[in-house]
């Protein structure tokens, strides 16, 4: 299992993006804890996809800190300690999951027998071996995502940021690959940070941050969250949270 004892996975403070004169994200300050599934949930537009571009250094015009891993987010040493899956596939259509694995472990440096245990644990992993010797371009889309997700856990990265991973598959494949982040989580010490705008993933996440409108309303658990609203769902605790923060916004 990785180091748990140095620091949060992710830390944020004052974190801000504007972008074409519209805040993106407003003056975030939030912990992710290391070796734990936290999901990151709220309304399309809500800012979450630019905080995961921030989080892994691909956002522009990033100020405020925003440390990853013990490390400024975008530092050159944490490209083989982060996995990314953005919401669409980034493989090549023209090859194979098999060959698109490899490609991507090359990148990494990976050689000889260690590159080749690498790919074929990762297809293991995503449940996709049988599927291992067909064309990118002829899968479904949840086949696709989860090659895209293959690519990720490839080099055993320290932390995970997967943008809406579950989108488009089946409930089956969805509770596969939830029962799959935990496992990397318990066995592998790896951190995930998950987003989703489905509220009925929130009880699958030992975490949560609830974003609303560039903002963070809530970072907590499930349960936490649930008991200090009063409410029985994480949807009702999202909206009694949300009308909280237009009261405030109204008497402002």
């Amino acid at each position: 299992m990785m180091n748990s004892d140095a620091g949060p996975a992710i830390r944020a403070d004052g974190l801000t993006v504007v972008r074409g004169g519209r805040t993106v994200l407003d003056d975030l300050a939030f912990e992710v804890p290391r070796s734990t599934v936290t999901g990151l949930l709220g309304p399309s537009g809500c800012g979450k996809s630019t905080l995961m571009r921030a989080i892994v250094g691909t956002q522009a015009k990033v100020t405020g800190t925003l440390d990853v891993l013990g490390r400024p987010a975008g530092a050159a040493p944490l490209r083989s300690r982060v996995g990314y899956v953005t919401q669409s596939p980034s493989v090549y259509a023209d090859l194979t999951a098999r060959q698109n694995l490899d490609y991507f472990a090359s990148v990494l440096g990976l050689t000889g027998a260690a590159r080749r245990e690498q790919v074929e644990h990762a297809l293991a992993d995503v449940d996709l071996a049988s599927h291992a010797d067909v064309l990118a371009g002829n899968l479904s889309g949840g086949q696709l995502s989860r090659v895209s997700l293959a690519v990720a856990l490839l080099g055993t990265p320290e932390l995970l940021v997967l943008d809406e991973p579950t989108v488009g598959l089946d409930p089956v494949l969805r509770r596969d690959l939830w029962n799959l982040f935990h496992r990397l989580a318990a066995e592998r010490g790896t951190t995930l940070l998950i987003s989703s705008h489905v509220m009925d993933e929130a009880d699958r996440c030992e975490r949560l941050l609830l974003m609303r409108a560039g903002r963070v309303l809530a970072d907590d658990t499930p349960d936490a969250l649930r008991s200090r609203t009063g409410t029985e769902t994480i949807e009702d605790a999202f909206l009694h949270l949300v009308d909280t923060a237009r009261r405030k916004e109204a008497l402002r």
